[in-house]
């Protein structure tokens, strides 16, 4: 397996998928002048035992929140790349279907559909009172417990040399995993991965939906949920060495309206979330105009898209 990943072939069509859409950019443009120099002097240091992951960039963004983002140079995020492409199909193929973020066919708008799916079928057509548990996990990738992922990673993999590498890349940056990693990404699946598992087969609960770090419990027994919360507070404890968000543990029926993933769903329609209407007014140009649209056309918005179509067009 270690040698897939840094074999040239793995190299180069990691540095093919990595460079879409951004070949633009400096770091990208100075990186490909010598292209074939820096893949080669990276399949080397690989070989050889001698690569070292390099430092990162470290900046902010606001989306819609603001987020502490940390950035590895070009080479070594072709790297990551050549990494998840050769060992994410090994954990695909065990996570469990609603485990919706940063997966193929998955997404936001995929999350929501299958929330609403579930409404629908748990609260038996919405003739039953449905009751909604969501929680988010406490500063979770900067609170991730690296030995417990080396630990857990290690179950299915017994390449040694991969086994450095992997540690090289999650040793790279302290504490917990970086924003900005495609590693991350993968990483955090396989670490929660024991969470959901927990939740649907020890805790038994059909009506969970996660996307990241934030996770929904449905059920027609606010009790049922009760127990859940304390369940799954004790295993992130034990087991994952994480805590829940104090401020954001809620429970509330269906048809109060829950905010998840940017939408406030209710039992047959969904919005947009009140911030983001204000965040879209203040933002919306004629550039921007066709993804917010797609933003919108997941939940009842007819009244939103006149307003925002009139002011892009004003705004030309």
């Amino acid at each position: 397996m270690f040698e897939k990943i840094i074999s040239l072939e793995n190299l180069f069509l990691a540095w093919k998928e990595f460079r879409k859409g951004k070949s633009k950019k400096q770091d990208i443009a100075d990186f490909e002048m010598n292209l074939e120099d820096n893949i080669f002097a990276l399949h080397k240091d690989l070989a050889s035992g001698a690569y070292k992951h390099g430092k990162y960039v470290s900046f902010y963004v606001c989306d819609p929140k603001r987020r502490h983002i940390h950035k590895a140079t070009v080479r070594d995020r072709v790297l990551h790349r050549a990494v998840v492409r050769v060992i994410e199909p090994i954990w695909e193929r065990t996570f469990i279907f609603d485990s919706w973020s940063c997966r193929k066919d998955k997404g936001h708008h995929a999350a929501i559909r299958r929330f609403q799916r579930f409404g629908r079928s748990l609260s038996q057509n919405y003739t039953k009172t449905l009751w909604i548990l969501k929680l988010d996990i406490r500063k979770f990738f900067e609170l991730v417990n690296r030995d417990v992922l080396l630990k857990i990673v290690a179950t299915k993999i017994c390449d040694e040399r991969l086994l450095s590498l992997l540690r090289e890349i999650i040793d790279s940056f302290s504490p917990g995993l970086p924003l900005g990693n495609l590693t991350s990404q993968l990483f955090a699946n396989i670490y929660l991965d024991r969470l959901d598992r927990f939740v649907k087969h020890g805790l038994k609960e059909r009506g969970y939906i996660r996307y990241a770090d934030d996770f929904i419990i449905m059920h027609t027994d606010k009790d049922v949920l009760r127990q859940c919360l304390l369940g799954i507070q004790r295993f992130l404890s034990e087991e994952l060495q994480l805590n829940l968000h104090p401020l954001k543990i809620f429970l509330k029926t269906y048809s109060s309206g829950i905010d998840f993933l940017g939408y406030v769903c209710f039992p047959h329609f969904c919005v947009l979330r009140t911030k983001t209407k204000r965040r879209m007014l203040v933002r919306i140009n004629a550039r921007n105009l066709p993804s917010y649209n797609g933003v919108l056309a997941h939940c009842r918005s007819r009244g939103l898209q006149s307003l925002i179509c009139g002011q892009a067009n004003f705004l030309i």
